[in-house]
């Protein structure tokens, strides 16, 4: 039996900036990878000036689901569960108080909502999210929220009994943006004499930090163009001469084709050496 993946994501475009390369490999070898994407975007700024239209934002929930769509195909998700809430905002923001926002559900119907898509599916990883210190969108932290409290609430057999039978998951990662990836690309690009987007981050790289973190990487050399045409695939929320591909791809393939994972949570032993999210997962 194949080897199966879920992954937890907040808005639509989070899967494909956040380990696209990663799923598309697994999905080309065969795993099963289910998406879960929390909310509908409603409260994201259009990025793409292009795109910036009154029409766009009248419709802006419909549009950027149609793009959730287009991107996860080219990933190769084999299903998109949608949990439906409103995008929160971003913090200090009135769309925080908006009754349908992702934030204001009780915490336990939307884990009970996610515990039932995991014993679905049963997933042997998830990926989740960290405690995003360095973005804390209200929706982002609570998929953080969920990721920790998931793996216990799905084996539990006495928790949400109605979701069905109990799934123990393997492994729980969180996609990471790394100091040793962000410094390698940086430097790369200086010595082909061209601008980084990383500039401005270099001087406190080193107290952001990857101190004690459990990663591991994936190497995505030959699923880079895939992410990022994925990523394209957003284009009222995404600039296509933005942030996101200011590096060239053979730059990224030279300096880093890594996609870097912090495991959270696991039922084996974590190896430093590892190289595979799935190890020493046995398929069931």
């Amino acid at each position: 039996m194949n080897y199966r993946l879920l992954a937890l994501h907040a808005h639509p475009d989070d899967e494909s900036s956040k380990g696209a390369g990663t799923v598309a490999r697994y999905a080309d070898a065969g795993v099963e990878a289910v998406l879960l994407t929390a909310t509908g975007g409603e409260a994201g700024d259009i990025l793409n000036p292009s795109m910036d239209a009154a029409a766009v934002r009248r419709n802006l929930s419909d549009i950027r689901r149609r793009e959730l769509e287009e991107a996860a195909a080219i990933i190769g998700f084999h299903e998109i569960v949608l949990l439906g809430y409103r995008d929160s905002g971003m913090p200090n923001t009135a769309d925080n108080d908006h009754p349908d926002a992702f934030v204001n559900a009780a915490f336990d119907d939307v884990l009970g909502r996610v515990v039932n898509v995991v014993r679905r599916v049963r997933p042997h990883v998830v990926l989740g999210y960290d405690a995003h210190e360095r973005y804390p969108h209200p929706d982002h932290l609570r998929i953080h929220e969920l990721s920790l409290a998931l793996g216990e609430a799905a084996a539990d057999p006495d928790r949400f009994p109605e979701a069905g039978d109990p799934w123990k998951i393997s492994k729980l990662y969180a996609p990471a943006w790394t100091v040793r990836r962000t410094r390698a690309l940086h430097e790369a690009m200086e010595e082909l004499g061209l601008e980084s987007p990383f500039g401005r981050w270099m001087e406190r790289l080193d107290e952001l930090g990857d101190h004690g973190k459990r990663l591991t990487s994936i190497d995505v050399s030959d699923q880079i163009d895939r992410a990022r045409a994925a990523l394209r695939a957003h284009r009222s929320q995404v600039d296509p001469d933005g942030f996101w591909f200011q590096i060239p791809v053979e730059t990224v393939r030279d300096a880093y084709p890594l996609e870097d994972f912090e495991l959270l949570e696991s039922r084996g032993v974590w190896d430093a050496a590892e190289t595979d999210l799935f190890t020493g997962i046995q398929p069931a």
